[in-house]
């Protein structure tokens, strides 16, 4: 098997259990807050975190080079966390991802005056496409939009901001100061919240908390060896795989069918994100490849981001060589 198609695979892999991480948020979000969800689930992956950042040999401190920047990455982290969390609680599966897959589209957005980013006509026009996609997903004016529309739509707008801001600082910040300050952010804003929204949890429902920290630490593992076997532009493409497991543990668990505007604003947003980092693949198209480097879901904050751990073991790799 060549080492594309095992990266393919792996990535596949990573984003079915993503998928199943998001089927069991979506079970505790109908009991309890977006807040206490994901500030449990972050304390239990922390020591697993931690270990990882424990490995960072490169020497310096933990103060940023780029404190504003890092304060608005840490910002964004958190508003991030708490939709994407209320909007898989609240919004049918298959809707939420929908929304939640415009973060190519965003990303492309940003990018140009954050990062100097130059669009050219092929990747503007597909922007357009897929944020016409996203307004056939959310029909305003026909349908009622709700607050977990706009969560899910935060979440995506956040996401990709962060994303952006990795790609601007990321060269300059050590990897570890990256990785550290969004996580103690979600530790220090989501605890101080956590008393006005605080219910006690049975053990069986702790136990599915530990389930969400594992599988989204199991799933970034699994991306972090699909990304060291294959192409970004094979790997990237697969997350929308998730899409079919929305479907698929919509119609059997929550009784959710996705009506056609969903599929058809879904394949409109999918398609335009499949040709964006189609696009980014290619030599001389995108100096500085914003969606492709990214290689991260939407950021919780309850595990590290993907690109800064492969960006960290390639440095530890060539000091060592």
């Amino acid at each position: 098997m060549s080492p594309n198609a095992q990266g393919a695979l792996l990535a596949l892999l990573a984003f079915a259990i993503y998928a199943t991480h998001d089927v069991v948020v979506k079970f505790l979000g109908a009991d309890y807050q977006a807040i206490q969800i994901i500030f449990f689930a972050g304390l239990l992956s922390f020591p697993l975190a931690t270990t990882m950042l424990m490995s960072d040999r490169t020497d310096g401190h933990l103060r940023p080079r780029h404190p504003w920047w890092t304060a608005l990455r840490m910002v964004s982290t958190v508003i991030t966390g708490v939709s994407a969390f209320y909007a898989f609680s609240v919004l049918p599966l298959a809707q939420t991802y929908a929304i939640l897959f415009a973060a190519p589209l965003l990303i492309t957005l940003l990018a140009i005056p954050l990062l100097g980013e130059k669009v050219g006509l092929r990747r503007g026009l597909a922007v357009l496409v897929g944020l016409a996609g996203v307004m056939i997903v959310l029909r305003p004016g026909a349908e009622p939009l709700s607050l977990g529309h706009a969560a899910a739509l935060a979440a995506a707008v956040f996401s990709s901001l962060a994303s952006v801001i990795v790609r601007k600082i990321g060269a300059e910040e050590r990897s570890v100061v990256l990785l550290l300050y969004p996580m103690m952010a979600n530790f220090v804003v989501l605890g101080l919240a956590l008393p006005f929204v605080y219910k006690p949890m049975p053990v069986v429902h702790l136990g599915m908390l530990g389930i969400i920290a594992l599988f989204s630490f199991v799933a970034m593992l699994l991306i972090i060896m699909a990304y060291r076997r294959a192409e970004a532009v094979i790997v990237a493409p697969m997350q929308y795989s998730q899409m079919i497991w929305a479907a698929i543990y919509g119609y059997l668990i929550f009784d959710e069918t996705p009506d056609g505007y969903t599929l058809l604003g879904a394949a409109v947003i999918i398609a335009s994100g499949i040709y964006i980092v189609l696009r980014e693949g290619r030599a001389k198209v995108s100096e500085n490849r914003p969606v492709l480097e990214s290689r991260s879901r939407p950021e919780t904050g309850t595990t590290p981001r993907i690109s800064l751990l492969l960006r960290r073991r390639e440095i530890a790799e060539r000091n060592e060589g």
